[in-house]
Order: C-alpha cells, then sequence, then structure tokens
C-alpha cells in the first residue's frame, strides 16, 4: 500500500455548504433557511447532510430551533470569516455588486449600546456597505457568543480571550446610585441622607426598592454589600431594558445604579438625586478574531476610539 503524502488530499470546508449551515442555524429551522436562501427544505437539508459527510462530523443538534454542534460552531466561525473576506475580494476587484452587502454581528451589553456603542457603530456603516446585527446580551456573557459563532466581535467584561480571538481593553463604563427626589422623600431619613450627603442607612437600604436589569444584575448587589446590606434581604424590581429601568428610576420605582452617561444629564435636570456612597466601574473589552478581515477592523478602530471619548481610563 502506497504511503506518498501526495496521495492524501486534506478535506476542504465547501463555503457554499458552509454559508448554508450558518443560515439554517440564523434562520432556527431548516424550512426558515430554505426560505431565505430560495431553495427547498429538502435541498437544504441535502446540503447540511453533504457537509457532515465530507467533514465527517455532526453539524447541527436537530432541535426547536436547532443549534450547531461543536464542529458546526467552527464551520460557522468559517462561513462567517469567509463571507467578508469574499466581499473585500470583490471590492477589491471592482466586480459588480449585485450580491447582498455582508453582515457583521456583535455581541453587545445593554448598557453600552444605550450609552455609547451605537455612535461609532453608526459611523462604521456609514462607512461601508455593510448590514449589522447587534446582538443585546450580559456583558459577563457576551463572550460565549463569539465562541458559538454567533457574533464576530464583542463588549465584554472578560478579559480571557475567546478561541481565536484577541482582546484590547476599551475603559470602564462607570455607575453610580442614584434615585428619584420622590424616592428619596418617603426613604429619607432626614436632611440631606438620601440627597447626596451621605447614604441611606443600612435599615432604610433592606427596605427601600431597588431596580435590578434581570435576575443576574449584581451591579446594585454590589453597592449594598458595600453598605453592609445583604442583597437577598432588600426588595427588588426586575426591569430588563436600560432605557426603561432608567423611566422607572426616574419615576421612583426604585433606585438603581446608572453609568455616568445617563445619570448626569438626569441629575442636572433635577429630575435623580446621588445616593452617594462608592461608584461601581466596569471594565469592558474589545473581543474580536485574531488577523481580522478589513471590515472588522475597521469597525474596532472605530468602537475603541469612541471608548477613549467616553469610558474611563483605567
Amino acid at each position: 500500500m502506497s504511503t506518498d503524502p501526495l496521495r492524501v488530499a486534506p478535506t476542504r470546508i465547501d463555503p457554499v455548504l458552509a454559508q448554508t449551515l450558518a443560515t439554517v442555524v440564523d434562520e432556527g429551522s431548516l424550512e426558515a433557511a430554505s426560505r431565505r436562501l430560495h431553495l427547498t427544505p429538502s435541498a437544504v437539508s441535502q446540503r447540511v447532510r453533504q457537509l457532515e459527510q465530507q467533514l465527517g462530523r455532526r453539524m447541527l443538534v436537530r432541535s426547536r430551533p436547532v443549534s450547531a454542534t461543536g464542529a458546526g460552531q467552527a464551520v460557522i466561525r468559517f462561513a462567517r470569516r469567509h463571507a467578508l473576506i469574499e466581499h473585500e475580494a470583490h471590492e477589491a476587484l471592482g466586480l459588480d455588486g449585485e450580491a447582498q452587502a455582508p453582515r457583521i454581528s456583535v455581541a453587545v451589553n445593554s448598557d453600552s449600546s444605550a450609552t455609547w456603542f451605537i455612535e461609532p457603530l453608526a459611523a462604521f456603516v456609514a462607512a461601508h456597505d455593510v448590514q449589522v446585527e447587534v446582538l443585546r446580551e450580559d456583558q459577563d456573557a457576551t463572550a460565549r457568543l463569539l465562541e458559538s459563532g454567533a457574533a464576530m466581535a464583542a463588549v465584554t467584561s472578560s478579559a480571557q480571550a475567546s478561541p481565536g480571538c484577541s482582546v484590547t481593553p476599551l475603559g470602564s463604563l462607570v455607575y453610580e446610585a442614584v434615585a428619584s427626589p420622590a424616592w428619596c422623600e418617603r426613604w429619607g431619613e432626614g436632611s440631606g441622607t438620601g440627597r447626596g450627603a451621605e447614604p441611606p442607612s443600612a435599615d432604610v437600604l433592606s427596605r427601600a426598592p431597588r431596580i435590578d436589569f434581570d435576575r443576574t444584575d449584581q451591579l446594585q448587589a454590589q453597592w449594598l454589600r458595600a453598605h453592609a446590606v445583604g442583597p437577598a434581604d432588600a426588595p427588588r424590581h426586575l426591569v430588563p431594558s436600560t432605557h426603561d429601568l432608567a423611566s422607572a428610576v426616574v419615576e421612583g420605582l426604585g433606585w438603581a445604579m446608572m453609568p455616568l452617561q445617563q445619570s448626569v444629564p438626569l441629575r442636572e435636570e433635577g429630575r435623580l438625586i446621588p445616593l452617594g456612597g462608592p461608584e461601581v466601574a466596569t471594565p469592558l473589552y474589545w473581543q474580536a478574531w485574531r488577523t481580522p478581515p478589513a471590515l472588522l477592523r475597521d469597525l474596532g478602530e472605530h468602537v475603541e476610539a469612541a471608548a477613549r471619548r467616553e469610558l474611563r481610563a483605567g
């Protein structure tokens, strides 16, 4: 039997089949993917099966919605990178741009998207023929979207690089504890307390309501612990939207930690009052594919420039 290495051909990933897999996962089912690709569900299924046979790996978990296996996630990352590189080649060659503009997906925490991230994103889109998909996720969880291939880049609190990605420090998003004048009137303990002179007492903080973004939000809990109050002892409301949470604080539903970009203008208008106590700074990082295509590299430059203006250094 011959052992000539020239006879051993490496298995190549077919870009068309890989993109089909990515579309199936994006759309959540073979049927939905078939509509987007203008193919029959049978043809889509055949492409996925062909890809699995070529690579000798299972690509899909056929649940509702479907999800990618670990091998499938790797192929999806390849498909997204290939689409951007192909777009760059088309531009460099001056080929007719009849193909759909490429899509860049970015995972961003809600507070960043509500305060500073949209401006650099808009500047990037104004400079390029591209579609963007913002995947909103808690800053502690955005990195997992990189690992799955759902996102090409992420604003995250994780300094640990996801597989195949580089990490760039952006600065810190700084929060302060604030409440409405009505909340302070109800829960304040006399002149000055709860109006920025000093924080409310531990007794008040254990009885007065706070507002958390969701059940995993730890910002308010961190501030409470600094005031010797167990977070489980204090009542809380859950408002899973940065804009709605700010409105809820203004209306007196409860106190909360808010980014300075949001709280300072509202304080200047007299609609919020600082509760004092320590600020909470959340370090943020830009994670993106290592050796990124030009489009993704330019997006990173826009994001890093905005972060230098809007976030606290260090």
